[in-house]
């Protein structure tokens, strides 16, 4: 069975899919009912009456409170208590649901599905270019894939699958030999090259309008425990651009918020921000053409790994030079949830021993 890291923040959805109404999500394997509150800000309560169980979802709004469909027992939006039992006054300390913490920024919703009072709006996860006016930003798609996010993750810590797995669109045949560098002494797991004096690929082709060579990079980065940000591009060769100046070349950051459904499903919410094209919206559409291309490529091939997985193996899978970054994120989430799943008793240790580290 899967066990999830729970003290993190986890992208819910795009801000165009919640609104009033009450809508089922399932993350990290719990049903979650989330709405927009009267103003605005997005309620998130765990998906089942404690009475007879009938999700809240099937219920009713009534202000900032939610009425189960069943029998009437009405919730509170921000706390998650009972309010309200109909026929009766007195209120069960027992009767509520689970109330998970919420931020919304730059249209994205955020939920905290774990310890409440370990949720840090600081550590949501952000970068510059969202605000900068000297890059545009726009939202995808939400691709669901029938696969464990531990390898749709390691998937995009992964420059070298790119060759083989996107020949049309991301990769070509120059890049099959170029060493990968991985960096994991950081918070971020960073996997990085460039394929120098190259053939342009299909992207950049269609998209940056390249017909001579190219330098080209791939810098793969992997925040812990469910965020990537693939910075890819491409520049002329003959402008032997250095790697702080990439902002030179046409230059394309993807995003993906991986969600974890279940131990077999996860939803990555795709999007872009580019610093050419800034105020042309036909470039994004077509941008997301080229992406949905390349995606439905990864999705074919972490759905058949997933199948195989849960077929009967017979020998261990081999590691090669490529998977130190999947390996260090391996291990670190299991150190997550080792942590997650430990009490740490010696924080405020007995007086009647005296320390002297």
């Amino acid at each position: 069975m899967t066990i999830f890291v729970r003290n993190a923040w986890y992208v819910a959805g795009w801000s165009r899919e919640i609104d009033d109404s009450l809508r089922r999500f399932t993350i990290l394997g719990e049903h979650v009912v989330l709405f927009r509150k009267s103003d605005g800000s997005v309620a998130a309560l765990e998906d089942r009456c404690p009475h007879r169980l009938l999700p809240l979802s099937k219920g009713k709004r009534i202000g900032d409170t939610v009425q189960c469909g069943y029998h009437g027992l009405t919730f509170d939006g921000s706390t998650g208590q009972c309010v309200r039992v109909p026929g009766q006054t007195n209120l069960p300390a027992s009767a509520s649901v689970t109330a998970y913490p919420t931020e919304e920024r730059h249209n994205i919703v955020w939920i905290w599905m774990g310890d409440p009072a370990k949720a840090d709006a600081a550590k949501i996860f952000d970068m510059p270019q969202f605000t900068d006016p000297g890059w545009a930003a726009h939202q995808g798609d939400a691709l669901h894939l029938e696969s464990n996010y531990l390898n749709v993750a390691e998937n995009l810590v992964d420059p070298a699958h790119v060759s083989f797995v996107h020949p049309t669109t991301l990769g070509n045949a120059a890049s099959e030999n170029v060493p990968v560098h991985v960096r994991t002494d950081g918070e971020v797991i960073v996997a990085w090259r460039w394929i120098r004096d190259s053939e342009p690929v299909g992207f950049f082709k269609a998209f940056g309008g390249f017909t001579g060579n190219v330098d080209r990079w791939h810098y793969y980065y992997l925040h812990t425990p469910c965020t990537a940000v693939i910075d890819f591009g491409s520049i002329e060769t003959e402008k032997k651009c250095a790697e702080e100046h990439r902002d030179r070349g046409v230059r394309i950051f993807a995003l993906h918020f991986m969600t974890p459904v279940s131990a077999t499903e996860t939803i990555d919410r795709w999007m872009h921000i580019r610093n050419t094209a800034i105020d042309d919206d036909s470039a994004a559409a077509r941008m997301d053409t080229l992406l949905r291309t390349a995606f439905a490529e990864d999705k074919e091939i972490l759905e058949a790994v997933q199948r195989e997985e849960l077929r009967p193996q017979k020998r261990r899978p081999i590691r090669i030079a490529i998977d130190k970054g999947p390996m260090v994120y391996r291990k670190r989430i299991s150190e997550l949830i080792e942590l997650e799943r430990t009490e740490d008793v010696a924080a405020d240790p007995s007086p009647a021993y005296v320390y002297h580290d």
